[in-house]
């Protein structure tokens, strides 16, 4: 099989570049500068052992890598709020033998929220789910890092909306000889859900920094209660921390990387490298939309939905509003909520 990346950044840089690294035949798919940068002087993918440079095909979308081929395999790793675009130019790309994409190949969503999948669920036939616990860094164009030992990541697979394939299963093969750990799970959205819960805090990070005060710490668990309550209302089951704890144990340790320090997830990268948009709608989004639905409160949701918004459209630096302030805005939201 040859996977195609779809956005070759941190998750998808560090993905690709494993891939590579363990003999798989990759093709990254970047734009900007990054592209520029993995053409002329390929991935960079500093890791535990080393810096390790892998010279890939990259390519901006399907008319650059030509006709795909039956045996591809597409992994999605673009944000969500750029899953749109990505699914309306490769959902059309004939394939070798007859056929698209949209048709014939497997995609995999390797993203955070469940949103993408459903997005490609619309155009492709065939769609995998993927909840991805990789802790990883887009550091300059060209340059990814990721920092887990002694597996990269952890990637729990399934077909959506429920399921498990062979296809899947040969998918999965691949990443476990590419230090990862890849489990087959017919309700991967159990995992993603509760993922989604861990996410809720990316929002407080970009706009306040890393949540290592108590009151940081403390909003987060006001932010997560209201996720867990629109579960409930919902009926949307999800892994516990307990599941979750057991099942990473100490598989994925971080370790300091010289010249790649993380300062954040998703979220605030999205913030520092000043992209302009960000993640929010798609992660507190997503708590606030079943809030709507399902006659629950959300009221913390949106107010980080909307500050993590005007942060990322305004340019605004990563950590730029202090958390006793956020905490403030909070409160008063909170108390106006229950009036």
């Amino acid at each position: 099989m040859r996977y195609i990346i779809i956005g070759a950044g941190a998750v998808g840089g560090a993905i690709g570049g494993r891939l590579a690294q363990s003999g798989r035949e990759v093709v990254l798919v970047a734009r900007g500068a990054h592209l520029a940068a993995l053409r002329a002087g390929g991935l960079r993918l500093t890791v535990p052992e080393g810096e390790l440079t892998h010279r890939l095909p990259a390519v901006d979308g399907p008319d650059t890598v030509g006709e795909l081929r039956a045996d591809d395999v597409l992994i999605l790793a673009v944000k969500t709020q750029d899953t749109e675009a990505a699914l309306a130019a490769w959902g059309p790309a004939p394939v070798a033998g007859g056929g698209t994409a949209a048709e014939r190949l497997p995609l995999l969503c390797a993203q955070n929220g469940v949103e993408g999948q459903r997005l490609a669920l619309r155009r492709f036939r065939h769609v995998y789910g993927v909840c991805v616990w990789l802790p990883a860094t887009h550091v300059e164009p060209g340059v990814v890092s990721a920092a887990g030992t002694p597996l990269t990541g952890m990637l729990h697979l399934g077909r959506c909306p429920y399921g498990t394939d062979d296809t899947l299963r040969r998918i999965a093969a691949d990443l476990e000889r590419a230090h990862f750990e890849a489990p087959v799970v017919p309700d991967v959205a159990r995992w993603q859900y509760a993922k989604l819960l861990g996410n809720l805090a990316n929002a407080i990070e970009a706009v306040s920094g890393p949540l290592e005060s108590e009151q940081a710490r403390a909003l987060y668990e006001r932010v997560r209660a209201e996720g867990e309550a629109v579960l409930a209302a919902a009926g949307i089951a999800y892994a516990s921390p307990e599941e979750q704890k057991e099942a990473r144990g100490d598989k994925i340790t971080l370790v300091p990387l010289p010249g790649a320090q993380r300062g954040g997830g998703s979220s605030w990268q999205s913030l520092a490298r000043g992209t302009g948009t960000i993640e929010a709608d798609h992660l507190n989004g997503e708590i606030v939309l079943l809030g709507r639905l399902h006659g629950v409160p959300t009221p913390l949701n949106e107010l980080l939905q909307r500050l993590a918004d005007t942060a990322a459209r305004e340019r605004r630096a990563a950590g730029s509003l202090p958390v006793a302030e956020l905490v403030r805005l909070a409160d008063e939201v909170d108390q106006g909520s229950s009036r």
